[in-house]
């Protein structure tokens, strides 16, 4: 029997008014884990800092709050609402540890966890979704890995075209930094020491993340030996001659030129010490996330002057705008530079 026009106007009437069946679809995250995720992604808890930084250059209205409350002057180089979001703590970190309650207390969609995809934290990540029925991925933190990090998370959030343009910039950057050195061969590349901390004898050996973007530059003066974050001695820095030092402690960057031990070391003879621009995050490291795709150009520039030809002042401009969603002044961009807030 033919539907009247008043039969077709109910059955539309009870399909709109009928409730919405939550859709899901399921994503891979880089640690080989299948994940369910919901069809909208509202709100996500970043596992750690690298995580949240990631969100939010992506998607700051997506994030929860950040692992640990940002110091005002980083929230100059930030959206100020964002900035200001609560203190969640972490999942990941050894310090400032959260209780799962806590977790399930702000009914985020998602867990967003950026890093080392190894057995410790995809074992980690499939506990507390256990625990808390909470879909948690994991990405890929590695400088080498942004692009499709970018691509996966805008996937999961729904962000699929955002998540593609910053891939384009990662890969751009990663080609423009590569290409630009490619004709250097590893023996005449500078060897730098990355000065952590008010000592500055905290610094990464080979492979370590922190160390990442300058390995991928130049040769590190700690990289005979593998592994992480490490406490080494004036002497083993003395005997390692590095060309350049990159510190992260202005204290102790002012203080190297005027220390009698530390004129001992070649890159201090030759006024090669350099602070890393840290605001609102470390361009280098602290922590390892997207904000070392600024370091690139920072250290190619550094190194490599000649062949790199970009302003870096414009080059910081466009990168805050793009992924800090704020376009700083001349002044601040200074300031930035010189490592000041």
């Amino acid at each position: 029997m033919p539907l009247t026009r008043r039969a077709l106007l109910a059955t539309a009437s009870a399909t709109l008014l009928a409730p919405r069946v939550a859709r899901a679809t399921t994503v891979t995250d880089d640690a080989g884990r299948s994940v369910t995720i919901p069809d909208t992604v509202h709100h996500v808890f970043p596992a750690g800092l690298p995580a949240a930084i990631l969100l939010y250059t992506l998607a700051p209205e997506r994030l929860l709050g950040w692992p640990r409350a940002n110091r005002p002057e980083a929230c100059t180089y930030l959206l100020p609402t964002t900035c200001v979001k609560p203190e969640l703590g972490s999942l990941t970190g050894r310090d400032n540890r959260v209780d799962l309650g806590s977790v399930t207390a702000r009914k985020p969609d998602l867990i967003l966890d950026v890093g080392s995809t190894g057995p410790r934290y995809a074992a980690l990540a499939e506990s507390v979704q256990k625990q808390t029925g909470i879909p948690y991925a994991l990405l890929d933190g590695r400088v080498l890995s942004l692009s499709t990090s970018y691509e996966k998370l805008g996937q999961l959030i729904g962000r699929q075209a955002e998540g593609a343009d910053f891939a384009d910039y990662c890969n751009q950057t990663l080609a423009v930094a590569t290409n630009s050195i490619a004709f250097v061969t590893a023996d005449k590349r500078p060897k730098v020491y990355y000065a952590r901390g008010p000592n500055g004898l905290t610094t990464g050996l080979g492979g370590a993340s922190q160390v990442e973007s300058i390995e991928l530059l130049a040769r590190n003066a700690a990289g005979g030996n593998q592994g992480g974050l490490a406490e080494v001695t004036f002497d083993q820095v003395r005997q390692w001659e590095p060309d350049v030092i990159m510190a992260t402690d202005p204290d102790f960057a002012a203080r190297a030129h005027s220390d009698p031990a530390w004129a001992q070391v070649k890159a201090v003879r030759d006024g090669r010490v350099h602070l890393m621009p840290r605001f609102p995050f470390g361009w280098v490291d602290a922590p390892p996330s997207a904000n070392r795709l600024m370091g690139l150009w920072w250290i190619g520039k550094l190194l490599y002057p000649d062949h790199f030809k970009e302003d870096i002042r414009e080059t910081t401009r466009d990168f805050y705008k793009k992924f800090y969603h704020v376009t700083p002044t001349d002044a601040q961009i200074e300031r930035v530079l010189a490592g000041r807030h």
